[in-house]
């Protein structure tokens, strides 16, 4: 049985809403277009993303232009040292008129939850996003809350070295599908930057491109593309080359290797591709499997970041000989 037609119409429509959305944030975030292409990927992946590099670069002006890119509702969190878990999710109040408990809803009920500066809060509060990041549920008092589709998470980070900050929990870092750095812009988007937000934000002038009707139909046309037995075998064999590196101490988890093939998916469609080649996990592999490794104390100390052990391994894993389009059973 082929891919049908209209999984390639789907594929076709997806690129043409993902182009307009990139060209919103590239009218505010300049110079940035691969940054800029991996948010997408997460966002159609159902996923979550974590931007991490000094104050300064754009970390949260990225994650405020994908938001206002899209008509959906959009909750921004500034995370701090006094934050609680209940200012995230949400809290039951006694309600004296009707005498009984009203839960009153938290911002990660929204589309888009932008999370500044998450590794400012306690691990305790960090841990707030958790059953929410993962299951797309808040539950309070016993009481589970079902949140909408799509539901992204975007939080900004800066180096733990910095004085003030948490380091994330393991358990959060693997509910991030991936991590990106924003890097300073070139020379030449730096001057334009100048002339742009000298005046004004461009955030003040972006307007929503796309509905939340059609994300919906975006992420639907995502889990259609198809991944051969070879592709997925091959994403079990980096992830599991992780678990056996000595490089490591923490390899990656199963989470991980589904969200490399949720966001191999993403990133073949944005290709305007309707099925998973093995350069689409290769591109994504470090972003997506990096930070949820620990490095050995031996790595450490030869200042081999996870990053560089990831690189490596995709060099030495064994790529598959079929390209993506065909398996045993001879489908396209």
């Amino acid at each position: 049985m082929g891919i049908t037609h209209d999984v390639g119409q789907d594929v076709e429509g997806l690129v043409a809403a993902a182009h307009r959305i990139r060209e919103a944030i590239e009218s505010v975030i300049e110079g940035k277009r691969d940054v800029i292409r991996l948010t997408l990927t997460v966002l159609l992946a159902e996923g979550h993303l974590l931007i991490e590099d000094v104050p300064g670069v754009g970390k949260t002006m990225l994650a405020k232009a994908l938001a206002r890119s899209i008509d959906c509702p959009v909750r921004r969190v500034q995370f701090t040292p006094d934050l609680l878990p209940s200012d995230i999710t949400g809290v039951s109040a006694f309600n004296q008129q009707s005498r009984e408990f009203e839960f009153k809803p938290g911002p990660v009920f929204a589309n888009i939850v932008v999370g500044d500066e998450i590794n400012r809060a306690s691990p305790k509060t960090q841990s707030a996003l958790l059953e929410c990041m993962e299951e797309h549920q808040v539950t309070v008092d016993g009481t589970t809350y079902l949140l909408e589709t799509p539901f992204m998470v975007i939080a900004t980070q800066n180096p733990i070295e910095m004085e003030g900050t948490y380091p994330l929990p393991e358990a959060q870092r693997d509910r991030f599908t991936a991590r990106i750095a924003m890097g300073y812009p070139e020379p030449s988007a730096e001057l334009e930057m100048i002339d742009v937000h000298g005046a004004a934000s461009p955030l003040d002038k972006l307007e929503a491109v796309a509905t939340t009707a059609e994300v919906r139909a975006l992420i639907e046309a995502v889990r259609a593309v198809y991944v051969s037995s070879p592709i997925k075998r091959y994403a079990v064999d980096l992830v599991d080359a992780t678990r056996k590196s000595p490089d490591l101490r923490l390899g990656a988890s199963p989470r991980a290797t589904l969200h490399l093939i949720r966001a191999a998916r993403a990133h073949a469609a944005l290709a305007g591709r309707d099925y998973v080649i093995p350069d689409d996990l290769q591109e994504l592999a470090v972003p997506v499997l990096a930070h949820r490794l620990l490095p050995s104390l031996e790595a450490q100390g030869q200042r081999r970041r996870p990053e560089h052990v990831v690189a490596d391994l995709v060099r030495r894993v064994p790529v598959p000989e079929n390209r993506g389009k065909e398996d045993g059973a001879g489908r396209r």
